[in-house]
Protein backbone atom coordinates (compact mmCIF):
# COMPACT_ATOMS: atom_id res chain seq x y z
CA UNK A 1 0.00 0.00 0.00
CA UNK A 2 1.27 3.77 -0.50
CA UNK A 3 2.32 6.08 1.79
CA UNK A 4 0.03 8.40 2.35
CA UNK A 5 1.92 11.59 1.25
CA UNK A 6 2.60 9.99 -2.42
CA UNK A 7 -1.61 9.93 -2.69
CA UNK A 8 -1.86 13.80 -2.34
CA UNK A 9 -1.16 15.10 -5.86
CA UNK A 10 -4.20 12.99 -6.71
CA UNK A 11 -6.64 12.76 -3.88
CA UNK A 12 -6.62 16.63 -2.38
CA UNK A 13 -8.76 15.03 0.94
CA UNK A 14 -5.35 13.62 1.67
CA UNK A 15 -3.29 17.50 2.18
CA UNK A 16 -0.98 18.20 4.98
CA UNK A 17 -3.34 18.19 7.35
CA UNK A 18 -4.72 14.93 7.06
CA UNK A 19 -1.56 13.86 6.85
CA UNK A 20 -0.17 15.49 10.29
CA UNK A 21 -3.59 13.58 11.64
CA UNK A 22 -3.20 10.21 10.47
CA UNK A 23 0.98 10.38 11.48
CA UNK A 24 0.15 12.03 15.33
CA UNK A 25 -1.87 8.55 15.92
CA UNK A 26 0.69 6.70 14.09
CA UNK A 27 -0.50 5.96 10.51
CA UNK A 28 2.08 6.46 7.77
CA UNK A 29 0.44 4.45 4.73
CA UNK A 30 -2.90 2.89 3.44
CA UNK A 31 -2.10 -0.26 4.69
CA UNK A 32 -1.69 1.66 8.62
CA UNK A 33 -5.65 2.01 8.48
CA UNK A 34 -6.41 -1.79 8.07
CA UNK A 35 -4.28 -2.67 11.32
CA UNK A 36 -5.38 0.49 13.43
CA UNK A 37 -9.03 1.21 15.49
CA UNK A 38 -11.10 2.72 12.88
CA UNK A 39 -13.77 3.66 15.41
CA UNK A 40 -10.93 4.99 17.57
CA UNK A 41 -9.21 7.29 14.71
CA UNK A 42 -12.94 8.48 13.90
CA UNK A 43 -13.63 9.39 17.41
CA UNK A 44 -10.40 11.71 17.39
CA UNK A 45 -11.23 13.11 14.00
CA UNK A 46 -14.78 14.37 15.53
CA UNK A 47 -12.69 16.30 18.22
CA UNK A 48 -10.85 17.96 15.72
CA UNK A 49 -11.69 21.58 14.45
CA UNK A 50 -10.97 19.91 10.82
CA UNK A 51 -13.43 16.94 11.83
CA UNK A 52 -15.71 17.21 8.46
CA UNK A 53 -13.03 17.61 6.16
CA UNK A 54 -11.04 14.69 8.12
CA UNK A 55 -13.58 12.07 7.94
CA UNK A 56 -13.80 12.75 4.43
CA UNK A 57 -10.19 11.68 4.35
CA UNK A 58 -10.70 8.99 5.96
CA UNK A 59 -13.41 8.13 3.94
CA UNK A 60 -11.09 8.60 0.75
CA UNK A 61 -8.83 5.83 1.96
CA UNK A 62 -11.53 3.39 2.37
CA UNK A 63 -12.24 4.16 -1.14
CA UNK A 64 -8.84 3.98 -2.07
CA UNK A 65 -8.06 0.53 -0.39
CA UNK A 66 -11.71 -0.79 -2.22
CA UNK A 67 -10.61 0.49 -6.05
CA UNK A 68 -7.28 -1.61 -5.07
CA UNK A 69 -8.89 -4.69 -4.34
CA UNK A 70 -8.64 -7.60 -6.95
CA UNK A 71 -11.67 -9.48 -8.38
CA UNK A 72 -11.75 -12.79 -6.68
CA UNK A 73 -10.55 -15.72 -8.85
CA UNK A 74 -11.24 -19.68 -8.78
CA UNK A 75 -8.67 -22.17 -8.75
CA UNK A 76 -9.20 -23.01 -12.49
CA UNK A 77 -8.17 -18.81 -13.36
CA UNK A 78 -5.11 -19.10 -10.77
CA UNK A 79 -4.30 -22.01 -12.74
CA UNK A 80 -4.28 -21.07 -16.05
CA UNK A 81 -2.64 -17.53 -15.17
CA UNK A 82 0.62 -19.69 -13.68
CA UNK A 83 0.79 -22.28 -16.76
CA UNK A 84 0.63 -19.19 -19.58
CA UNK A 85 2.13 -16.07 -17.72
CA UNK A 86 4.32 -17.10 -14.74
CA UNK A 87 7.48 -18.77 -16.47
CA UNK A 88 10.96 -19.96 -14.91
CA UNK A 89 13.79 -17.65 -15.97
CA UNK A 90 17.28 -19.24 -15.79
CA UNK A 91 19.96 -18.02 -13.45
CA UNK A 92 23.16 -19.02 -15.42
CA UNK A 93 24.17 -21.27 -13.00
CA UNK A 94 23.22 -24.83 -14.02
CA UNK A 95 23.95 -26.29 -10.75
CA UNK A 96 21.59 -23.64 -9.37
CA UNK A 97 18.76 -24.27 -12.25
CA UNK A 98 19.14 -28.29 -11.25
CA UNK A 99 18.53 -27.86 -8.04
CA UNK A 100 15.61 -25.38 -8.36
CA UNK A 101 13.46 -27.42 -10.57
CA UNK A 102 14.63 -24.59 -13.50
CA UNK A 103 15.42 -21.41 -11.84
CA UNK A 104 14.00 -18.50 -10.69
CA UNK A 105 10.08 -18.08 -10.73
CA UNK A 106 8.47 -15.09 -12.46
CA UNK A 107 5.36 -14.33 -9.90
CA UNK A 108 7.15 -15.09 -6.84
CA UNK A 109 9.43 -12.91 -4.25
CA UNK A 110 12.42 -14.68 -3.71
CA UNK A 111 15.25 -14.08 -0.79
CA UNK A 112 18.83 -15.23 -0.29
CA UNK A 113 19.59 -15.00 2.68
CA UNK A 114 23.08 -15.86 4.23
CA UNK A 115 26.43 -14.24 5.59
CA UNK A 116 28.43 -11.90 4.42
CA UNK A 117 30.57 -13.00 1.89
CA UNK A 118 28.33 -16.40 0.78
CA UNK A 119 27.68 -15.79 -3.01
CA UNK A 120 24.24 -13.74 -2.37
CA UNK A 121 25.37 -10.94 -4.53
CA UNK A 122 26.90 -13.41 -6.81
CA UNK A 123 23.92 -14.97 -7.65
CA UNK A 124 21.94 -11.45 -8.34
CA UNK A 125 24.80 -10.42 -11.05
CA UNK A 126 24.54 -14.17 -12.78
CA UNK A 127 21.07 -14.14 -12.85
CA UNK A 128 20.59 -10.03 -14.02
CA UNK A 129 23.08 -11.38 -16.90
CA UNK A 130 21.58 -14.39 -17.99
CA UNK A 131 17.91 -12.82 -18.07
CA UNK A 132 19.19 -9.70 -20.01
CA UNK A 133 20.92 -11.65 -22.35
CA UNK A 134 19.01 -15.32 -22.80
CA UNK A 135 15.53 -13.57 -22.57
CA UNK A 136 16.47 -9.91 -23.67
CA UNK A 137 14.71 -8.67 -20.92
CA UNK A 138 15.13 -5.94 -18.51
CA UNK A 139 16.18 -6.39 -15.23
CA UNK A 140 15.76 -3.20 -12.22
CA UNK A 141 18.51 -3.72 -10.16
CA UNK A 142 18.61 -1.79 -6.83
CA UNK A 143 21.23 -1.77 -4.58
CA UNK A 144 21.55 -0.10 -1.19
CA UNK A 145 25.47 0.03 -0.82
CA UNK A 146 28.38 -0.64 -3.85
CA UNK A 147 27.62 -4.39 -4.11
CA UNK A 148 26.66 -3.91 -8.01
CA UNK A 149 29.83 -4.59 -10.01
CA UNK A 150 29.58 -3.81 -13.85
CA UNK A 151 33.19 -5.88 -14.23
CA UNK A 152 31.09 -8.84 -12.96
CA UNK A 153 28.44 -8.52 -15.08
CA UNK A 154 30.81 -8.73 -18.27
CA UNK A 155 33.15 -11.66 -16.74
CA UNK A 156 28.91 -13.37 -16.82
CA UNK A 157 28.45 -12.37 -20.43
CA UNK A 158 31.42 -13.57 -21.30
CA UNK A 159 31.57 -16.53 -19.80
CA UNK A 160 27.73 -17.26 -20.85
CA UNK A 161 28.71 -16.49 -24.85
CA UNK A 162 30.17 -18.75 -27.50
CA UNK A 163 34.14 -17.22 -28.19
CA UNK A 164 33.36 -17.73 -31.93
CA UNK A 165 30.49 -15.80 -31.83
CA UNK A 166 31.09 -12.49 -33.69
CA UNK A 167 28.64 -10.54 -32.16
CA UNK A 168 30.20 -10.95 -28.51
CA UNK A 169 30.05 -7.10 -28.53
CA UNK A 170 26.85 -6.25 -29.37
CA UNK A 171 25.64 -9.08 -27.04
CA UNK A 172 27.28 -7.20 -24.21
CA UNK A 173 26.42 -3.85 -24.75
CA UNK A 174 22.86 -5.02 -25.01
CA UNK A 175 23.08 -6.88 -21.55
CA UNK A 176 24.11 -3.54 -20.22
CA UNK A 177 21.57 -1.61 -21.54
CA UNK A 178 18.69 -3.63 -20.09
CA UNK A 179 19.68 -3.78 -16.75
CA UNK A 180 19.00 -0.23 -14.82
CA UNK A 181 20.50 0.14 -11.87
CA UNK A 182 19.38 2.27 -8.47
CA UNK A 183 21.08 3.31 -5.57
CA UNK A 184 18.72 3.37 -2.01
CA UNK A 185 19.55 4.39 1.01
CA UNK A 186 16.44 3.95 2.96
CA UNK A 187 12.68 2.39 2.95
CA UNK A 188 11.30 5.51 2.71
CA UNK A 189 13.06 6.13 -0.97
CA UNK A 190 12.45 2.32 -1.85
CA UNK A 191 8.61 2.48 -1.30
CA UNK A 192 8.69 5.58 -3.68
CA UNK A 193 10.22 3.73 -6.15
CA UNK A 194 8.53 0.57 -6.37
CA UNK A 195 5.53 2.63 -6.41
CA UNK A 196 6.45 4.89 -9.61
CA UNK A 197 8.07 1.36 -11.03
CA UNK A 198 4.21 -0.20 -10.42
CA UNK A 199 2.53 2.80 -12.57
CA UNK A 200 5.42 2.68 -15.43
CA UNK A 201 5.03 -0.98 -15.83
CA UNK A 202 1.56 -0.62 -16.64
CA UNK A 203 2.83 0.88 -20.06
CA UNK A 204 5.99 -0.98 -20.95
CA UNK A 205 6.09 -0.48 -24.28
CA UNK A 206 9.93 -1.76 -25.35
CA UNK A 207 11.52 -4.15 -23.51
CA UNK A 208 9.55 -5.80 -20.86
CA UNK A 209 11.37 -5.85 -17.18
CA UNK A 210 11.12 -9.56 -16.25
CA UNK A 211 13.07 -9.75 -13.15
CA UNK A 212 13.62 -7.45 -9.82
CA UNK A 213 16.64 -7.14 -7.69
CA UNK A 214 16.87 -5.61 -4.23
CA UNK A 215 20.19 -6.08 -2.65
CA UNK A 216 19.84 -6.16 0.25
CA UNK A 217 16.32 -5.52 1.59
CA UNK A 218 17.61 -5.76 4.88
CA UNK A 219 19.79 -2.87 5.22
CA UNK A 220 16.93 -0.90 4.09
CA UNK A 221 14.32 -2.18 6.41
CA UNK A 222 16.69 -2.72 9.49
CA UNK A 223 16.92 1.08 10.56
CA UNK A 224 13.50 1.68 11.05
CA UNK A 225 12.85 -1.75 13.41
CA UNK A 226 14.37 -0.49 16.62
CA UNK A 227 11.93 0.43 19.42
CA UNK A 228 8.78 -0.88 20.35
CA UNK A 229 6.56 1.43 17.97
CA UNK A 230 5.29 -0.97 15.05
CA UNK A 231 5.95 1.92 12.55
CA UNK A 232 8.53 0.26 11.78
CA UNK A 233 7.14 -3.31 11.17
CA UNK A 234 4.44 -1.84 8.81
CA UNK A 235 6.83 -0.18 6.64
CA UNK A 236 8.70 -3.78 6.36
CA UNK A 237 4.72 -5.58 5.25
CA UNK A 238 4.38 -2.52 3.25
CA UNK A 239 7.50 -3.13 1.21
CA UNK A 240 7.00 -6.55 1.09
CA UNK A 241 3.67 -6.86 -0.18
CA UNK A 242 3.95 -4.05 -2.45
CA UNK A 243 7.00 -6.46 -4.28
CA UNK A 244 4.38 -9.23 -4.06
CA UNK A 245 2.02 -7.13 -5.58
CA UNK A 246 4.65 -6.35 -8.58
CA UNK A 247 5.77 -9.83 -9.02
CA UNK A 248 2.16 -11.60 -9.86
CA UNK A 249 0.45 -8.78 -11.54
CA UNK A 250 3.19 -8.01 -13.92
CA UNK A 251 5.08 -11.46 -13.59
CA UNK A 252 8.23 -10.37 -12.34
CA UNK A 253 10.81 -12.63 -10.45
CA UNK A 254 11.18 -10.45 -7.64
CA UNK A 255 14.61 -11.31 -5.82
CA UNK A 256 16.01 -9.55 -2.59
CA UNK A 257 19.07 -10.42 -0.53
CA UNK A 258 19.29 -10.60 3.34
CA UNK A 259 22.08 -10.68 5.87
CA UNK A 260 22.24 -13.12 8.93
CA UNK A 261 21.85 -11.79 12.55
CA UNK A 262 23.08 -13.09 16.46
CA UNK A 263 19.81 -15.48 17.49
CA UNK A 264 19.82 -17.25 20.46
CA UNK A 265 22.86 -19.46 21.86
CA UNK A 266 24.78 -17.56 19.49
CA UNK A 267 23.02 -18.93 16.71
CA UNK A 268 22.56 -17.04 13.63
CA UNK A 269 19.52 -16.60 12.11
CA UNK A 270 17.80 -14.42 9.02
CA UNK A 271 17.94 -10.82 10.01
CA UNK A 272 14.48 -8.88 10.08
CA UNK A 273 12.46 -11.59 12.34
CA UNK A 274 9.43 -13.62 12.56
CA UNK A 275 6.72 -10.75 11.04
CA UNK A 276 8.82 -10.86 7.77
CA UNK A 277 10.06 -15.09 7.13
CA UNK A 278 6.31 -15.23 5.97
CA UNK A 279 6.57 -12.50 3.36
CA UNK A 280 8.93 -14.30 0.63
CA UNK A 281 7.36 -17.00 -1.24
CA UNK A 282 10.79 -18.59 -2.05
CA UNK A 283 13.84 -18.20 0.94
CA UNK A 284 17.12 -19.90 -0.03
CA UNK A 285 20.25 -19.63 2.61
CA UNK A 286 23.74 -19.54 1.34
CA UNK A 287 26.95 -20.04 3.10
CA UNK A 288 30.33 -20.59 1.48
CA UNK A 289 33.58 -22.76 3.04
CA UNK A 290 36.20 -20.11 2.94
CA UNK A 291 38.66 -23.12 2.62
CA UNK A 292 37.25 -24.04 -0.95
CA UNK A 293 35.61 -20.79 -1.21
CA UNK A 294 33.36 -22.93 -2.62
CA UNK A 295 29.17 -21.69 -1.66
CA UNK A 296 26.30 -24.07 -0.47
CA UNK A 297 22.55 -23.40 -1.00
CA UNK A 298 19.82 -24.95 0.92
CA UNK A 299 15.92 -24.63 0.91
CA UNK A 300 14.52 -23.03 3.83
CA UNK A 301 11.14 -22.37 2.09
CA UNK A 302 9.56 -22.86 -1.77
CA UNK A 303 6.03 -23.42 -2.39
CA UNK A 304 7.01 -26.07 -5.11
CA UNK A 305 9.55 -28.25 -3.78
CA UNK A 306 8.26 -30.31 -1.21
CA UNK A 307 9.71 -29.95 2.14
CA UNK A 308 11.50 -33.14 1.91
CA UNK A 309 14.18 -31.14 0.29
CA UNK A 310 14.44 -28.60 2.65
CA UNK A 311 14.52 -31.30 5.69
CA UNK A 312 16.76 -33.66 4.35
CA UNK A 313 19.11 -30.72 4.00
CA UNK A 314 20.10 -31.25 0.82
CA UNK A 315 23.62 -29.06 -0.64
CA UNK A 316 24.51 -27.72 -3.75
CA UNK A 317 27.93 -26.84 -4.67
CA UNK A 318 27.85 -23.90 -6.87
CA UNK A 319 31.48 -23.88 -8.22
CA UNK A 320 30.17 -21.34 -11.05
CA UNK A 321 30.58 -18.43 -8.34
CA UNK A 322 34.12 -18.41 -7.46
CA UNK A 323 34.27 -14.56 -6.65
CA UNK A 324 32.91 -13.79 -3.03
CA UNK A 325 30.69 -11.18 -2.11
Amino acid sequence: MAPLKSLEREYPLIDSIFQNFCASHGIFTVEDFLIHDLYLLAALAEQNNNSGKLKQGITQVFSIIDNQCRPWLNGLELLNDVEQNKHVLSTGCERIDAFLQGGLREGHLTELVGPSSSGKTQVCLQAASNVARKYSGRVMYFVSGNSFSSKRIVEFVRQMSDPANNQANSTLQQVMKCIICHSIFDIFRLLDVLHQLKHSLRSQMDCQVRMLIIDSISSLVSPVLGGSGAHGHALMATAGFLLKELAHENNLAVVVTNHMVAGEGGVSKPALGESWKNIPHVRLLLSQDHVTNISSMSILKHPYLVCFFACMAVWLSLKCLLISE
